[in-house]
């Protein structure tokens, strides 16, 4: 194992989830240390994999995602990372115009899925509203 190495389980311990989970997320590409290791040998992370791991739960619960969606969010990220890797080998403006265009609907596709949670959240927080007004009044009508 090599220096700074992390086995999974202190990986899981560090993040708060399972061993299990950590697999789970390198089944779906979210997370990609599991394919990269010989067979039979032990998963080893970096820092840089916690701090993936960490910032997919974060998304996860912030946003209620399901896997799909953070499928989908990850995808993105990793598409706009590969495009600035592209911008800074100083590509001509006609490619930098495409670079941008490409980065345009990353972020359009993250952001309609913020947005729709958004949505989602503001709905249920009305219905909390609505009950919340019906509650109070008829604690009125009992004169309380």
């Amino acid at each position: 194992m090599s220096v700074g190495a992390l086995r999974i389980g202190e990986v899981a311990q560090r993040v708060g989830v399972t061993p299990r989970k950590i697999r789970y997320y390198e089944e779906l590409g979210l997370l990609g240390s599991g394919s990269e290791r010989e067979k039979g040998s032990h998963r080893t992370y970096a820092e840089s994999d916690v701090g993936r791991l960490q910032e997919l739960i974060r998304l996860r619960d912030l946003l209620g995602l399901t896997l799909d969606e953070l499928v989908e969010l990850a995808e993105a990220e990793e598409a706009r990372a590969a495009l600035r890797g592209r911008w800074h080998e100083d590509p001509s403006d006609e490619e930098r115009l495409r670079i941008l265009d490409e980065a345009i609907t990353h972020v359009k596709r993250q952001l309609a899925l913020v947005r729709h949670r958004q949505q989602n959240l503001a709905e249920f927080a009305d219905e909390l509203d609505a009950k919340l007004t019906r509650l109070r009044r008829r604690k009125r009508e009992l004169g309380r």
